[in-house]
């Protein structure tokens, strides 16, 4: 019987900010407002596909905890090994899971340090390499611009026909630079400024969300749905009024109430008791404001083996990311959207050895290649969908990822 490998977490006794930590162009991260959980060095890896990729990562996952001895003298989420995961959108692409050799998280004035290894220091005596920032040169396609305002009127007039509610559809831009484009520095400019979303980073997977979509934690589902977005001006009379006019909006309110539904409906199974505020409230961020609901569960005790692979493969593809009906939105997007989104779009996060963890969707992200970067940005469109306003949206949904990367 081959040995088992020591997985020891500890105590920090300082909070030093955890994405100064990271020492190299390739790490893993799951941060907001300073809480969350860093990563380097990678222990396994693999990738998941197909139809029962959730059920296949959970079973990787469990032949990896069966080969570790813990020692954990902190306890709580996020302590002992952690699976930094970062699912593909459609089934059809590629789901990536990682487990880093060191972690580090914080929650609070708590903070702990993980190792896989019987020592610790080579890999976190590893030289940091240098962090520079790079400015980046964007395609302008005026081609492509006016094909997807093409592709958003076809939905609409689908929409109209009575074929389904509500689809989102996505468009992606491409940006190189002159030398290699390190996923640390663009983390660090998105916490900045974009503080309260997850920013994160997983196998060149960069980005910072606004949308909670699983936090799974002893027991409480926790899902923040968005949906229905309009930009900011900058002037704060002025945002406050279109702030009024969001919440007040029929065509966004109409948009937003299918993704908390298909929410809701998802997590219901799993649960003794569901809240869904009646209203939704307006989250305000440094470029747009979001139509916004947090949606919270509690689930049921005599639910054997739930967790957060069971649940995701319930939630995703969410309505506010695909549609509603699901099925007749993923349909139109595979028919008419005309890329592949990758795992732009999908679960992104960490699930700890409980099966607990906190993932998000893949928003307002690029994925790094070498020297370039292709980032995504969608938008839900339903019948009173005006093109020339969705290609100005996904346009301010660019922005995050176009200015940290300047």
């Amino acid at each position: 019987m081959p040995s088992l490998t020591p997985v020891t977490t500890t105590r920090l006794g300082s909070h030093l900010p955890l994405l100064d930590l990271l020492p190299d162009a390739q790490p893993f991260a799951w941060v907001r407002m300073g809480d969350g959980i860093v990563g380097w060095g990678v222990h396994a890896t693999t990738t998941v596909s197909g139809p029962h990729r959730f059920s296949d990562a959970r079973h990787w996952w469990q032949k990896q905890l069966e080969s570790f001895a813990v020692t954990n003298t902190v306890h709580g989420n996020g302590t002992g090994p952690v699976l930094f995961t970062s699912f593909s959108f459609s089934p059809e692409d590629v789901s990536v899971l990682v487990i880093p050799k060191v972690i580090v998280g914080k929650k609070g004035d708590k903070s702990w340090i993980t190792w896989i290894g019987s020592d610790p220091q080579p890999i976190l005596n590893a030289e940091v390499q240098e962090l520079k920032n790079v400015s980046v040169t964007w395609e302008v396609d005026g081609e492509a611009d006016a094909a997807w305002k093409t592709r958003v009127q076809t939905a609409v007039d689908r929409i109209q026909s009575d074929v389904l509610d509500k689809v989102v559809l996505a468009r992606d831009a491409i940006g190189t630079a002159k030398t290699s484009i390190d996923a640390r520095s663009v983390l660090r400019t998105l916490s900045t400024e974009y503080p309260s979303t997850w920013n994160f980073s997983i196998s060149g997977l960069v980005g910072a969300t606004p949308e909670l979509l699983l936090r799974l934690t002893r027991g409480m589902i926790t899902s923040r749905v968005l949906a229905g977005t309009i930009s900011k001006t900058g002037n704060d009379e002025r945002d406050l009024a279109l702030a009024g006019s969001l919440a007040r909006s029929s065509k966004d309110l109409e948009e937003h109430e299918y993704a908390v539904r298909s929410v809701a409906d998802a997590i219901e199974p799993f649960c003794t008791s569901i809240n869904v505020p009646e209203s939704p409230f307006v989250l305000h961020l440094a470029n747009v404001m979001h139509l916004a609901t947090d949606v919270t569960g509690a689930l049921a005790e005599t639910l054997a083996h739930v967790d957060a692979f069971t649940i995701l493969e319930q939630l995703h593809p969410s309505a506010a990311v695909c549609g509603t009906p699901r099925p007749k939105a993923a349909q139109l997007i595979s028919e008419i959207e005309g890329m592949s989104r990758g795992r732009y779009a999908g679960p992104v996060g960490w699930i700890d050895a409980a099966g607990d963890g906190e993932l998000g969707i893949a928003l307002r992200c690029g994925q790094i290649n070498g020297d370039s970067i292709r980032i995504f940005a969608g938008c839900g469109i339903v019948a009173g969908s005006d093109p020339v306003k969705e290609l100005a949206e996904s346009e301010a949904k660019f922005v995050p990822m176009r200015s940290a990367l300047r």
